[in-house]
């Protein structure tokens, strides 16, 4: 098949390695930096588990020796695939415009932009598969492009960026998992596709429900650690802190019920049991369970508002992410304090409103902003 795939981060270049390995026809959009790096040297992918040591190892790259960011006491398998790489359709010659299915892997905050791209290349017939973290990114889509063919996606693999056209698979637990986005839109030919590549692949029959449910699994261990610049187990370490994650998480929950959602698992993520063990458990039980669920799904890769904060970036997931439960929960029918809290506070840091070194390590300035909303 022919496939193209608009944003070469961690998951599009994964899936485009994945597809490209299993002698698919596929295209890659990417910056020029990437794109140089696809034509010298191919797209690499590095699999297995990792132990890290004190001492220093180089890891190859694209037939060349690059330094890992990090030391590991054995170097992972890796394979490289030599799909095609562009810096914008336009550069496609017109017989190279044709394809079987188009993927957006951009960030939430960029689908609109993406999507004006895409629209004008990409005909009415041809489904789009959206694969993102966030809530609200179909619907960004469908304000430019009202009659695509959508389908929905989410990941529950945790993949790295290690360098330019370079990634490294962190977990094997985990899949693809699809929903139709477009009512009627039949997902059995996809299904096979990236089970095909050496995925696993789910189908599930709500689009709203899968993507609310990978919500409840990324707003864990992700704007309180950012904001204080700790990692999530020290965040989870500390009972105050832990009760904050506790509360977000069950205000998210109880958005998802008012708006008639219910929780879907995923291989491995028992979403469903995670809400009712939220609800239940004591929370040093409930402490030891979310540590091994997030060690297991992230190995040690910072979660992702963390992240994006520490890179600079004046865009953020948050919106997509607590933003998500903050503005839907009116229409739920419930409150969302703390998630409207995280949220402004988050956004306060990357608008420069806040200052970041204010919350850095210190949990009570968070703390005292959560008593104000009643926490």
């Amino acid at each position: 098949m022919r496939i193209l795939i608009l944003g070469a981060g961690a998951v599009g270049s994964f899936l485009g390695h994945r597809l490209a390995r299993a002698s698919h026809d596929v295209t890659l959009v990417a910056r020029s930096a990437y794109v140089r790096a696809v034509q010298e040297h191919g797209l690499c992918l590095y699999e297995g588990r990792h132990t890290l040591v004190n001492g220093e190892l180089r890891l190859p790259v694209g037939g060349q020796v690059k330094r890992a960011d990090r030391a590991y006491a054995s170097v992972p398998a890796s394979s490289v695939v030599h799909p095609e790489a562009v810096e914008s359709i336009e550069h496609l010659p017109r017989d190279r415009r044709v394809w079987d299915l188009a993927v957006l892997t951009v960030k939430v905050y960029d689908t609109h932009s993406a999507a004006e791209e895409l629209a004008a290349f990409l005909p009415s017939q041809i489904p789009l598969l959206l694969v993102q973290n966030g809530v609200g990114g179909e619907e960004l889509v469908r304000e430019v492009m009202p009659d695509v063919l959508l389908i929905s996606g989410v990941i529950t693999l945790s993949i790295s960026v290690t360098g330019p056209a370079s990634v490294r698979l962190e977990t094997t637990r985990g899949g693809l998992h699809l929903a139709a986005a477009t009512e009627g839109q039949p997902l059995d030919r996809w299904a096979t596709l990236f089970t095909a590549a050496g995925l696993r692949t789910a189908m599930y029959p709500d689009y709203r429900a899968l993507k609310w449910s990978k919500l409840l699994l990324n707003i864990l261990g992700n704007a309180i650690p950012a904001i204080l610049d700790m990692t999530p187990g020290a965040v989870f370490s500390d009972p105050k802190l832990f009760a904050v994650e506790r509360a977000a998480f069950l205000e998210a929950a109880a958005v998802m019920n008012g708006l008639g959602l219910r929780p879907v698992g995923f291989p491995g993520y028992p979403v469903p049991l995670l809400v009712l063990a939220m609800k239940a458990l004591p929370p040093s039980v409930l402490r030891l369970v979310l540590t091994r669920l997030m060690i297991s799904g992230r190995g040690d890769k910072r979660p992702s508002l963390h992240m994006d904060l520490a890179g600079g970036r004046r865009q953020s997931e948050v919106l997509y992410l607590n933003g998500a439960v903050a503005t839907h929960a009116q229409q739920a029918g419930v409150m969302a304090p703390v998630n409207g809290i995280l949220l402004d506070t988050l956004m306060g840091i990357i608008t420069g409103d806040q200052d970041w070194t204010a919350f850095r390590g210190q949990p009570e300035r968070l703390l005292a902003e959560l008593r104000g909303c009643g926490r």
